[in-house]
């Protein structure tokens, strides 16, 4: 339903219309044919990623399900992609009542993924959403070296859709306000970890920021640099080196969760290959 919204195929007054739009009374719809798959037994995830989701789990409680995403799993299932994190964990977990996706990371971006096991938990989380009340740190590779300390970032960005449904967004002045906070923690003549802090939550934002630093993330085929991407693959990086390193946030019932997730060993293993930080 998404895809098709996101493609223009359901027109309200025979105009392309956003999924934020309300409905009006007199509003015409067109919606077009809509095929599902039919469930059978080979749609469904097998027993290797059941068990690579429920190893990634790192914080449970009553109401809420966190996990350490691993890269290359999309956190939802949609067009090629039969099922992603949520349709995993529902195989996982049958007798589950509830579980939806509080957030999104992208199918290339592992880390701190937070689940809703309850309605009330999944509207707190929006709130916070909301209300920028929900502190997230990640881990990202910049190409190049860094210098000075922290930046802010508050480059406007606008999401566009290409007709394949791919979403590329740019910086533009009429894009939406968006805020990242950018820290180094350790620098290389060729490249840079730092932690980013997106203050807003806009797609792809920690990585159009990073381009438009002109230090793009390393392993981003999207907004990143062909050259320095190929360099990192020799130094054994096959994916994007964008992690949630962390999350933190109030519950409906004043607790605060905060939550840290590692880097992969094979993250790990490519910054060593720099040798020691300067």
């Amino acid at each position: 339903i998404y895809r098709v919204l996101r493609r223009g195929e359901v027109r309200v007054n025979k105009g392309r219309t956003k999924p934020t739009y309300r409905l009006q009374t007199g509003d015409v719809v067109r919606i077009p044919p809509l095929r599902r798959a039919e469930a059978s037994e080979s749609s469904a995830p097998g027993k290797k990623l059941i068990a690579l989701i429920n190893q990634s789990v790192i914080y449970e409680d009553d109401g809420h399900l966190i996990l350490n995403k691993p890269a290359g799993i999309a956190v939802h299932g949609g067009s090629a992609i039969s099922f992603g994190v949520i349709e995993i964990l529902r195989a996982a977990r049958s007798e589950a009542p509830f579980l939806e996706l509080a957030h999104r990371l992208d199918r290339d971006t592992s880390g701190c993924l937070i689940i809703a096991k309850k309605r009330s938990t999944l509207r707190n989380i929006h709130k916070h959403l909301r209300e920028e009340g929900i502190k997230k740190q990640y881990q990202a590779l910049l190409r190049g070296e860094w210098h000075g300390g922290e930046r802010r970032v508050t480059a406007p960005l606008r999401k566009n859709i290409l007709q394949s449904g791919e979403r590329v967004v740019k910086v533009e002045e009429d894009g939406k306000q968006s805020q990242t906070l950018f820290r180094p923690l350790q620098r290389w003549s060729t490249a840079t970890l730092v932690e980013a802090i997106p203050i807003t939550g806009r797609t792809h934002q920690i990585r159009v920021h990073a381009a438009y630093l002109e230090q793009p993330i390393a392993g981003d085929d999207k907004y990143g640099d062909a050259g320095f991407n190929r360099t990192m693959q020799e130094r054994g990086l096959h994916r994007l080196f964008l992690h949630s390193a962390s999350v933190s946030f109030t519950t409906a019932a004043d607790q605060r969760i905060s939550v840290a997730a590692p880097l992969d060993p094979a993250l790990k293993k490519v910054l060593s290959t720099f040798g020691d930080p300067q």
